[in-house]
């Protein structure tokens, strides 16, 4: 692992470049237009690296289903039957080894322009991380990018079998695929034929996918017979844990530091143990980030798995979202650290991301504001990663309709469309914020401010104490509104205190004589609470700080940081 925090941001280049302030809905990539890797020019990656990010998470770099055509490339015509949106899930994908043609300037030229922009990351001093799709790709995957020796997906099945060791899918023999009505009658001149069927993406093994399904993925054969009692075979090595080795392989070479690995709880976790293994053999630093939303599932992929991260959904991010919203008290934060059984430093928070509703969305909590406080608790709370999406410091909404999507919350990922409020940052190009509200530049202000702290000694190596259990005196703590808690290491010790609360909160917040001794601080002496954003101090003795607290007033949707000091 880094020896710093990883700070990720994830950054869509469909949507992140595209300068088109009017898109039409449902439009097409010549009506809406489409960002490009070129867009990510150096003051684009300046900006973002003054946030405090170490990392950037390209999302939909690898080639996936479209419906337009690049003839001239040859490159033809998808069946939009089986792709979702005019623009096409960045999750469906079409071939492993090429990337997406519609974020090229020079379709010819699409791998070196995307070469260039790792170039650029790498130069501007942060590492990439693109997504790696293993559990399903596209029902007209056929790669024509494939190195010299690789055989496509399928081409050695026996389509006759439901299960196969060695098939590289799931078939339904002797039947014919039927995408539902609703599915159909979106696009009633057009048909789509398979036969022999294959299983869905999403685990269903049926010739009739709905539209709720993922029905434009197949299922990808691990060697896991789920009809048959989840039988494994996994002697010989499936032929698709080959495929994917030499995918990963292909895409380390090119300089990738980082793999999110989309729905990895949906691969068996023996072959993470062996791919992961294999891969890091080569490239030792390279990481593994696992999106996994079963918590009983957590010490599997992380200690057989290997994995060095997993997404902290079911956990720390709706326990926030819930306290946010006023609809969870601050001191169930604790059950989340609690349920974790220790593995607290493997897990990547985050507020916002692809698939969750944005912050400043009547989904989540409309005002931005209401949320920093909930940053800096994912930046602080362990050693683990934090992650931003792009356009959330800009406080962008993703209410728009904009054709496959909805208004609900979520910025598209299968249309072509923009970022209304990032696009003010980028200016048609010049990254300046000019055309940035007061308000807009606030929280990104705010963010930047927050995430300065993420390279403190104390987050990024110490160990974390939660004190709420010594604070349960309403009179003088509300923790319906208030959490709080130390990092320490031998030489820094921290006070981290998150309002939740729109209104300014009158503390008296103790630290426990536990606390004191396990930060190894001799009594008696005398303690100096050093206030990190204003340089004001708090003098107490260690009796003072155990049993009456310190005194302080915390304003509504904000957070203090304490250096504890002691002669």
């Amino acid at each position: 692992m880094s020896i710093s925090k990883p700070i990720i941001y994830q950054l869509f280049p469909r949507l992140f470049g595209n300068k088109n302030t009017k898109p039409v809905v449902d439009g097409s990539r010549s009506e809406n237009g489409s960002g490009k890797f070129n867009d990510i020019n150096n003051t684009a990656l300046q900006e973002i690296k003054k946030l405090g990010i170490t990392h950037v998470w390209y999302t939909g770099i690898i080639e996936h289903a479209i419906v337009e055509a690049y003839p001239d490339a040859g490159i033809p015509h998808g069946n939009p039957l089986v792709i979702k949106g005019k623009a096409g899930s960045p999750y469906a994908i079409k071939d492993y080894y090429d990337v997406n043609p519609d974020l090229a300037e020079d379709v010819d030229e699409r791998m070196k322009e995307f070469q260039n922009l790792v170039a650029r990351t790498h130069q501007n001093d942060m590492k990439v991380i693109i997504d790696f799709v293993p559990n399903h790709l596209a029902r007209e995957y056929h790669s024509d990018a494939k190195p010299e020796g690789i055989s496509d997906f399928g081409d050695q099945d026996d389509g006759s079998k439901a299960f196969s060791a060695t098939n590289n899918f799931y078939y339904l023999p002797h039947q014919q695929l039927h995408l539902s009505d609703e599915i159909r009658n979106r696009f009633p001149h057009t048909d789509y034929q398979e036969y022999p069927a294959k299983a869905t993406g999403n685990d269903q093994f049926t010739a009739h996918p709905q539209l709720n399904d993922w029905y434009e993925t197949v299922k990808l054969n691990y060697g896991v017979d789920y009809q048959n009692g989840h039988s494994t075979h996994f002697d010989p090595i499936p032929d698709t844990w080959i495929k994917m080795k030499d995918i990963l392989l292909y895409w380390a070479k090119k300089e990738i530091d980082g793999f999110r690995c989309d729905m990895a709880e949906m691969v068996p976790v023996e072959f993470w143990q062996w791919v992961i293994g294999e891969i890091k053999s080569v490239f030792p630093d390279i990481l593994f980030i696992a999106e996994v939303y079963n918590p009983y599932l957590y010490e599997t992929y992380i200690k057989n798995g290997k994995f060095d991260y997993l997404y902290d959904k079911v956990g720390l991010y709706d326990t926030l979202k819930g306290v946010i919203r006023g609809e969870r008290a601050a001191r169930d934060i604790s059950q989340c650290w609690q349920s974790l059984n220790n593995l607290d430093e493997y897990m990547l928070r985050f507020l916002e991301n692809h698939d969750e509703q944005r912050i400043a969305s009547p989904y989540f909590a409309s005002d931005p504001i209401k949320a920093l406080p909930g940053m800096m608790l994912s930046l602080c709370m362990h050693r683990g990663p934090v992650m931003m999406y792009s356009g959330q410091e800009f406080a962008e909404t993703g209410m728009e309709i904009s054709g496959y999507s909805g208004s609900d919350g979520r910025s598209t990922i299968f249309d072509f469309w923009n970022l209304p409020e990032h696009q003010k940052w980028m200016n048609d190009g010049r990254f300046d914020g000019e055309l940035l509200s007061d308000q807009q530049k606030k929280l990104q202000t705010a963010y930047r401010d927050i995430l300065k702290y993420a390279q403190l000694p104390a987050i990024v190596f110490g160990e974390f104490y939660d004190i709420m259990w010594q604070n349960t005196d309403s009179n003088i703590f509300n923790s319906d509104k208030v959490y709080a808690f130390l990092r320490h290491t031998a030489n820094q010790k921290l006070l981290v205190i998150c309002n939740f609360d729109d209104h300014t909160q009158h503390l008296q917040v103790k630290i426990p004589t536990h606390a004191l001794e396990t930060m190894k601080i001799q009594r008696p002496v005398e303690l100096y609470f050093v206030n990190k954003q204003s340089n004001a101090k708090h003098k107490l003795t260690c009796k003072e700080a155990s049993e009456k607290g310190l005194s302080l007033n915390i304003s509504g949707y904000q957070y203090l940081l304490f250096e504890i000091k002691h002669e």
